[in-house]
């Protein structure tokens, strides 16, 4: 048998960047479908119905990816036991095939000695009773030894067999396993294509105010529109300025036009306690009550559904600046607002 080269082999690896490209595709044709502001009640009730599916399994979707990257890392352990597997079973059977070598040259030479001792019998056929008898012990010893042999070597053959089967079936699983991973590095990268548009999308609804107080970027597969403070709120507020509202209102039209985009809004504030009041207890209560103000305006005389927003306090526990000044505490009082695509094909493909 020849050796089996296992060196294209490649591990599944998911991350959240590439698995979020695989829902875009569907969000394209969404687009195309509600852009006109004058679709039909009953294809917009449709387009409703599939969103509100949509977000019943996100929860799930979400588990199953943090399942996948434990699957990943099980695969690849497997993936590496089934290399040192397949490398033993050559060696096995190059053992085996060097075993059947071996007898069939023991059983040439005790053919040899089968013959010459049969010529030896009737060589002495006239002697002596006794060496007769002799003689024909030897042979009898002679061919229960070439009989053990056989067996042997039949049991050999049998044994050689079943491990190349064994091989094959380990050939073909390993191959099934390449063409699913093929396949999920496909949708990934078609994922990733379709979180990039998305970005665009934002960043253009958002010219003018990117980087003058507003970030859009995209980390682990998501679009993170990130407000400082001084665009939304006054210090300990959680009245939105008009600037911010208006600031949330270009944004809103692009999440009206992306319906099976998740929403996520975090209030994040500095580290400097907050005096408490009657109104505010601290930075939690100061960060939550920040997210919810603008979860009201994105739902305000708009199409998004309320089920595709949550609002969340993160308080001062996840920094951008980990430095104790000014300029830090400022960078770090922020809001985010965080677009997860839906994963459902790439949910589809892993069950």
């Amino acid at each position: 048998m020849g050796d089996i080269d296992y060196s294209d082999n490649k591990p599944i690896i998911l991350d959240m960047k590439k698995i979020t490209s695989i829902f875009w595709l569907a969000v394209i044709v969404i687009i195309v479908c509600v852009t006109d502001s004058c679709v039909p009640r009953r294809k917009f009730t449709e387009q409703r119905r599939q969103l509100l599916r949509i977000e019943r399994e996100n929860d799930s979707l979400i588990s199953a990816n943090e399942q996948l990257l434990v699957e990943n890392t099980e695969l690849k352990s497997r993936m590496g036991k089934i290399k040192q597997d397949v490398q033993q079973l050559q060696t096995d059977s190059a053992e085996c095939a060097q075993a059947v070598a071996d007898l069939k040259a023991e059983n040439r030479q005790l053919e040899n000695r089968l013959r010459e001792a049969t010529l030896a019998m009737q060589a002495l056929k006239q002697g002596a009773e006794q060496e007769s008898s002799k003689l024909m012990m030897q042979i009898e010893g002679v061919q229960g030894d070439l009989l053990s042999r056989e067996q042997e070597l039949q049991r050999l053959s049998k044994e050689l067999e079943e491990k190349r089967r064994h091989l094959a079936t380990l050939e073909r699983e390993l191959e099934q396993r390449n063409r699913r991973m093929a396949e999920l590095e496909r949708m990934v990268s078609r994922q990733d294509s379709m979180v990039k548009a998305l970005k665009d999308k934002v960043s253009t609804a958002l010219v003018g105010l990117e980087n003058n107080g507003l970030t859009v970027s995209i980390r682990q597969g998501k679009v993170y529109v990130s407000l400082d403070e001084k665009l939304l709120f006054r210090s300990g507020s959680i009245t939105v300025d008009p600037a911010g509202v208006s600031a949330l209102k270009k944004l809103v039209r692009v999440l009206e036009q992306n319906p099976e985009i998740n929403i996520t809004i975090e209030g994040h504030t500095d580290n400097v306690p907050l005096a408490a009041n009657a109104s505010m207890a601290d930075n939690w209560d100061l960060s939550v009550k920040r997210a919810t103000s603008i979860v009201r305006i994105l739902l305000d005389g708009t199409r998004i559904a309320p089920s595709r927003l949550t609002a969340a306090g993160r308080g001062e526990f996840i920094p951008v600046d980990d430095a104790n000044t000014s300029t830090a505490r400022q960078r770090n009082r922020r809001t985010e607002i965080i677009l997860m695509p839906n994963l459902d094909e790439l949910y589809h493909i892993l069950e």
